[in-house]
């Protein structure tokens, strides 16, 4: 069993929702952390609280979408702490929009998903999670460092309406632990394992901000009954950074999300 205490862990979006949840919860289990966000004040904030409570923590100004900013993120972590063992790649957009919507009374089109905001997703969530995981891997083979790699997906991997491209992205990243566990076993690359979590609708701001109706609407199709919490996601991760076995997956962390269909 993998033990979690004093590792190293760099996460992507870490000054809000998911990645700043996660990196307050490992810090406190033990785990040196080194925070990626595009804000660098909350960023900063988040840095601070883990520090008053005890842990360890760097914060590095970063857009997941540029090459430079992400080697800087990683080259921070090894010169600070000596290490990488976990990556979570949680920094994430979503632009949402149909991608073509007709008039109703010309039946002529008269909106559409733009360009970029079908690219701006893709660049954070999809190229972003590739420059996050590739420059954390290049560290860990050349550094000898044990670990697990994360991808975070999501429920909408199966298809959401008006989320082509947030969809795409959660689509592609839940299949990305199978393929680079084969590549790594490929390449005889020992003791790195990749493991997708695939959160439900978690308990964040952005949620909890939500007019009543529509969280209530949202909460219905949790068979639960409430949002998945912070710490239902740290506990997944931990489950899969100490079992050694858990690798080439995708686990769904959601509270059991149905669809309905026809049945209301």
């Amino acid at each position: 069993m993998m033990s979690i205490k004093n590792k190293v862990a760099v996460i992507t979006g870490g000054a809000s929702g998911i990645g700043a949840g996660v990196a307050v919860e490992l810090a406190k289990l033990g785990v040196k952390i080194v925070l990626g966000d595009m804000n660098e004040e909350g960023l900063n904030a988040k840095v601070e609280e883990i520090r008053k409570n005890g842990g360890e923590a760097i914060a590095v100004k970063t857009n997941v979408s540029q090459e430079a900013d992400v080697i800087k993120l990683m080259d921070a972590a090894i010169e600070t702490y000596g290490a990488i063992n976990i990556v979570v790649p949680s920094a994430g957009i979503f632009r949402d929009a149909f991608m073509v919507s007709p008039d109703r009374e010309t039946g002529k089109v008269f909106k559409t998903m733009s360009t970029s905001q079908f690219m701006d997703v893709i660049n954070v969530n999809l190229l972003g999670t590739f420059l996050t995981i590739r420059e954390a891997s290049i560290r860990m083979i050349n550094h000898k460092c044990e670990g697990v790699l994360f991808t975070i997906s999501s429920i909408n991997k199966e298809g959401q309406l008006g989320q082509l491209n947030y969809s795409s992205t959660k689509a592609s990243v839940a299949l990305w632990p199978k393929i680079l566990a084969g590549e790594f076993h490929a390449k005889n690359v020992k003791g790195i394992r990749v493991v997708g979590i695939a959160p439900g609708y978690v308990e964040t701001p952005l949620l909890l901000g939500m007019k009543p109706e529509v969280l209530e609407s949202i909460v219905k199709d949790v068979t639960i009954g409430r949002l998945v919490k912070i710490d239902e996601i740290v506990n997944a991760l931990i489950f899969a950074i100490q079992n050694e076995a858990v690798t080439g997956t995708t686990l769904e962390i959601t509270g059991g999300v149905i669809s309905r269909g026809l049945v209301k």
